[in-house]
Parts: C-alpha cells; sequence; structure tokens
C-alpha cells in the first residue's frame, strides 16, 4: 500500500487499514520511503518506528527537502517478513502541531507498564520565524496503536530526534539534539520532564551530532549518534557508566556513505541472542538523499565491550524461504566482472531491481535460503533474454552442485521459466546463480516449487 489516509483518533488502525506484509532485504521496505528507525523488541517481536519521506511539492513542504507528514509502525517476527500496520500519527491529528509544516522527523517509541510512548517532533503552530522544533508524546496500549497524541509538546524541549531510554532501577531518560545532544530525567507518567536539560558532555566539539540512541550492554551505556567528521554523516558512539554520562568518545559504528547519502540515523537492539543496528540509505532513490529506505545488518561487539565497525550489506539479515521469491540482486557475493544490478524500472523504483548476467561463467551469491526438510519439484524464475540463454543455479559456490538448470526463451518480455529441480538441498543454504551461455540474462526473482 504506497498510501493511507490520515488515522481518526482512538480508533483502532486495523479497522481502518488493512496490514500489509512485505518480505524484504536491504532496504527492508520496498512500498515507500522510509527513514530514521527506531527498533524496538515488544513481546518477542520487532518493531521498526521510522519517519516517512513523500515527494514535496509547490503546496507541499519544500522542494529540495526533507518532507514528511505522518509515522507509520512495521513489525516482524523474523526479521526478514514486515508488517505495516499503517499510520500512527499525522501532522493533521496533533493539535499542537504546524500541519503544513511537513516536519514530523526522527521519532522513537518505548514501553513502560503496559502502555507505549511515541516520541516525535514537529514545528509546533507558535514557532514564528524560527521554525523551531517541539517533542510531543503520542500513547497506546499496543505497539501498533491506536495512538493518542497528547494536547501539548514536552514543556522546555526544543529540538529534534527524540530518544528514550529506561535504566534498570526503571528511571527514564529522554534525549534530543538541537546542535548539541541534551538528555533529561522523565517523570514517571512519561509525558514531562523531571529534570532540567543538559547538554551530553565530552562527545567530539566540531561537527554536527544528532540523533541520539542510547542503550546499555553489561553495565556499559552507550550513547551513538550520526556525526558530520568530515562532509556527510558517519555513525559513531561513545561509552560512560551512567545514562547522564559523561561519556566518553569510542569509535565509528558505520563510515560515511560511499554513494553520498548525507544523512544517517541508527538503533541497536539485541534480538533473540544477536545485536542488530538499523540504519538508512537512499536505495530507492539514488540521486535524491531526501527519500531514504531502512535497512538492517549485523551487529558485534569485541571482548572489552567496544563496538565492531559494521559493513552495509544489501543482502541483510534472516533467512528467506525457498518457496518466497528469492532476489539474487540483494546478493552476498558476486563476481568481480559480468553481473549487475539495475532498476526495473527506472520512473517507479518501488517496483526492485534486477540481476543483468552479460558474461559467460559471471555469479551472484545469495546466502541463507532456508529449505527447511520439505521436497521441492521445480524451480521457478522470472527472466528475460532477447537471444536466450541459459541460467544454473548451484549450491553454496560457482562450482557447487548444480540444482537446477534453467533455458531462457529468446524474447522480448519477461517470461516465467520452470525446470527440474535435480538436487534438493535440506536446511538453510546459500545459492549461487551462474550464467550458463554466451549470451546475456536477466534476471527479477526464483523461488522454489514442492
Amino acid at each position: 500500500m504506497k498510501c493511507y489516509k490520515l488515522l481518526l483518533y482512538a480508533v483502532p488502525a486495523v479497522l481502518l487499514f488493512p496490514e500489509r506484509s512485505t518480505s524484504a532485504q536491504n532496504p527492508l521496505i520496498h512500498d515507500q520511503f522510509t527513514a530514521d528507525p527506531s527498533a524496538r523488541v515488544f513481546d518477542g517481536k520487532v518493531y521498526v518506528y521510522p519517519s516517512h519521506d513523500i515527494p514535496a511539492s509547490e503546496n507541499r513542504g519544500r522542494i529540495g527537502w526533507f518532507c514528511m507528514e505522518d509515522y507509520h509502525v512495521f513489525s516482524s517476527s523474523n526479521l526478514t517478513d514486515w508488517t505495516d500496520h499503517g499510520v500512527i500519527v499525522s501532522q493533521n491529528r496533533v493539535g499542537w502541531a504546524d500541519s503544513t509544516s511537513y516536519s514530523m522527523w526522527a521519532p522513537d517509541c518505548i514501553e513502560k507498564n503496559g502502555r507505549y510512548y511515541f516520541y516525535f517532533p514537529s514545528v509546533p503552530k507558535d514557532a514564528g520565524q524560527r521554525r523551531g522544533f517541539a517533542i510531543g508524546v503520542a500513547v497506546a496500549d499496543k505497539p501498533e496503536g491506536p495512538f493518542v497524541p497528547q494536547p501539548e509538546p514536552i514543556k522546555n524541549v526544543r529540538g529534534i530526534d527524540p530518544n528514550a531510554f529506561i535504566d534498570k532501577d526503571g528511571q527514564a531518560y529522554l534525549y534530543w539534539s538541537m546542535g548539541e545532544i541534551f538528555v533529561a530525567r522523565l517523570a514517571e507518567n512519561m509525558l514531562e520532564l523531571a529534570s532540567e536539560p543538559q547538554v551530553v558532555e565530552d562527545l567530539p566539539d566540531t561537527g554536527l551530532k544528532e540523533g541520539p540512541y542510547v542503550f546499555e550492554r553489561n553495565g556499559i551505556y552507550y550513547m551513538t549518534y550520526p556525526h558530520v567528521q568530515n562532509k556527510i554523516e558517519r555513525l559513531e558512539y561513545a561509552m560512560g557508566d551512567h545514562p547522564l554520562g559523561p561519556f566518553r568518545f569510542a569509535g565509528v559504528i558505520m563510515d560515511e556513505s560511499p554513494t553520498g547519502c548525507w544523512t544517517n540515523h541508527q538503533s541497536i537492539i539485541e534480538f533473540e541472542d544477536q545485536w542488530y543496528l538499523f540504519y538508512h540509505h537512499n536505495d530507492l532513490s539514488p540521486r535524491f538523499d531526501k527519500a531514504r529506505s531502512i535497512r538492517i545488518d549485523s551487529l558485534f561487539f569485541n571482548a572489552d565491550g567496544s563496538i565492531q565497525n559494521v559493513t552495509p550489506t544489501l543482502r541483510g539479515v534472516g533467512a528467506t524461504e525457498a518457496a518466497q521469491r528469492i532476489e539474487p540482486d540483494r546478493f552476498s557475493l558476486k563476481s568481480d566482472q559480468g553481473v549487475s544490478i539495475a532498476f526495473l524500472d527506472t520512473l517507479d523504483t518501488f517496483k526492485g531491481w534486477k540481476t543483468i548476467f552479460d558474461m559467460k561463467d559471471a555469479w551472484i551469491r545469495y546466502n541463507a535460503v532456508d529449505f527447511g526438510d520439505d521436497t521441492y519439484q521445480s524451480l521457478q524464475v522470472k527472466a528475460w533474454s532477447q537471444a536466450g540463454g541459459t541460467l544454473q543455479v548451484r549450491l553454496d559456490r560457482a562450482d557447487g552442485p548444480v540444482i537446477s538448470e534453467i533455458i531462457i526463451p529468446e524474447g522480448v518480455e519477461w517470461e516465467t521459466v520452470s525446470s527440474p529441480v535435480t538436487v534438493n538441498p535440506q536446511g538453510i543454504q546459500h545459492l549461487v546463480m551462474l550464467l550458463g551461455s554466451e549470451t546475456p540474462v536477466e534476471v527479477d526473482w526464483i523461488r522454489f516449487i514442492k
């Protein structure tokens, strides 16, 4: 679903918007732009609360700048299949917000005593010429809503990128950014401050810092944030012994985007004994970095508690069921020559990508396909080849056992072609797709048929 009607107060989202599921790698969501992901684990599921980039126009936002009017929430139990629960908060349903500002930037959500508190920034109606941001709260009884915005923003808070953290003793803290990163204790009701804001000290003193996200592991408190050390943002972190600091700069989590996406924004969670980094990139909008898409990759710690640098991947995390569509363009590894990735439709990037094989024996590998203990009879591929060609699907490596060889007929349109399975994999396996002909072949997806 590419757009949703506005959510009315106190009406369950499931009554207004049918939940939509999507199966994705990186980026996680393919039918809309998403950014600034705040990931949380609630009741054994992962919920992601991102901001929602939309195209600006003459009467909507500021052309060439960030344009955001609402928030969705997505959930998954396996980090592969994501459900969009629809719009949870909209600028037109927040009484204190300027509904013409399109400024609903990076949010966060946290649970306390069975209630869910969604923190979000926006420009208030009384902002005047400064157009400064305030931070509001919407409250729900379920992580997917319905959320009810409070009538006023949090007093004594001006800024963006709210992040809430609850310590082991039950004390809650709110972090936000406005040139510097600020912190204050939250009151028991989670709706107002219980202390004066203070600047988080001892972070790098030059360059923009924003987007705080705090978590605790083994008694160490991690302050993570995007920072412009050079020209664009990279993800950094500092370590401390208390939620209020002091923090000491510890290193870089993710380097600057190699393709020049100016922003990044992170959250870090532990789920089923593995840590993950959520972040964003402009995958679906490579020429305009104000339209971004959320990603996920695994994160690891060293023995001293420091964080290992995370290299962004297209494959992401999670296993893809063999019977689902496997998209080789979200590859784990590929040959140095003869294979490339392109959009299926450059005018509608939400349609995704295709893999282009144009050299014999060129290959691409897609990791973590779950075959379970099922038996599969055939393999389907959606492909196109002007002169006809051959595609082999092999197990694990380019010279591994051939699972199936598919003859792609010559033609001018995409076709779905089937071929028998000669080797039946079991459990979780890596797949390699290899061009067996001298003639090029383009591939959208493959899947196995029981």
